[in-house]
């Protein structure tokens, strides 16, 4: 069995990758770290040659693992398309990728099928103040639809810093797409990572900001507890990864008084600090279900 690892930065760079691979390579299992900045793909009728790394046509790999998330360029999905095409087992596949890349088509997928999710609007322009202020109470959250690492997620409390960033979206680009969610203030500077493998709920934490950010990421200078895993985060991660079709799946979870609200979900989540804070073997995890996922084919 070999695989591919799609993944932008070389071997070393990465906590994640690295983990991986040290976690393939100990069940036998050989895996090459692909930059999808040196693939070529053609489209010719004998297929089985039309992968080309390095200038050179490959064998193409038994699986290929997709660790480029909301980076996703339309280059990287045409790739992660092309190989499916072919039979290759992906892990995210493309449809699952792009559900969780455009955070409101993913809280869409969600909430109809009424699952926790908090009150979302997308921006249309020119911004209807009024009909925002109408629909979601300050203080509000405001983000971009794609991006990671609590980047591009921004909190404004009232109608003067609401109309100050939008002003700044709108002077670097007139034609930003940005959500605005309600607040889940019970939930400010803490959250849930929830980390599901072929849906099942294997690792679960509590992030916590020590800055008093309300985004409580741990890339962002937060720490974290393990947290323990109750029946709603075991059914709410389950259905997040079974509706949006992820095998793996990072999912943030808000605390709403007694019960969680969904944040967002990854396609490619970070482990490090699940790793690090639950002692939990997160690659081992993964590794061990796509031996057994390629396997069954």
């Amino acid at each position: 069995m070999n695989g591919w690892i799609i993944h932008k930065k070389e071997l070393g760079e990465n906590f994640e990758v690295q983990r991986l691979v040290e976690e393939f390579e100990k069940q036998d299992i050989k895996v090459r770290v692909v930059n999808p900045q040196d693939v070529d793909i053609f489209v010719d009728r004998d297929d089985r040659k039309s992968i080309i790394v390095d200038g050179e046509p490959r064998k193409l790999p038994d699986f290929v693992l997709p660790r480029t998330g909301s980076g996703t360029t339309y280059f990287i999905k045409a790739i992660i398309r092309h190989m499916e095409q072919l039979g290759v087992t992906m892990i995210n596949g493309s449809d699952a990728i792009d559900n969780v890349k455009d955070k409101l088509y993913s809280q869409q997928i969600l909430g109809q099928s009424s699952l926790p999710v908090p009150k979302t609007m997308l921006v249309k322009h020119p911004i209807n103040v009024n009909l925002v202020e109408k629909n979601v109470k300050y203080p509000m959250i405001i983000k971009t639809l794609s991006g990671s690492y609590g980047s591009g997620v921004f909190m404004v409390e009232d109608r003067k810093q609401f109309r100050q960033l939008m002003k700044m979206a709108e002077l670097s680009n007139a034609r930003y797409n940005i959500i605005i969610q309600e607040c889940i203030e019970d939930s400010l500077g803490k959250d849930l990572r929830v980390l599901v493998v072929n849906g099942k709920v294997v690792g679960c934490m509590m992030r916590q900001s020590i800055d008093g950010d309300f985004r409580a990421n741990i890339t962002r200078g937060g720490e974290a507890i393990p947290y323990q895993i109750d029946e709603d985060i075991e059914w709410i991660g389950g259905e997040c990864a079974r509706l949006l079709n992820l095998d793996i799946a990072g999912v943030d979870l808000l605390f709403d008084n007694d019960s969680y609200v969904i944040c967002e979900v990854n396609s490619a989540p970070g482990f490090k600090g699940m790793e690090k804070y639950t002692k939990i073997n997160v690659a081992e995890q993964m590794v061990d279900f796509i031996k057994k996922k390629v396997g069954s084919k």
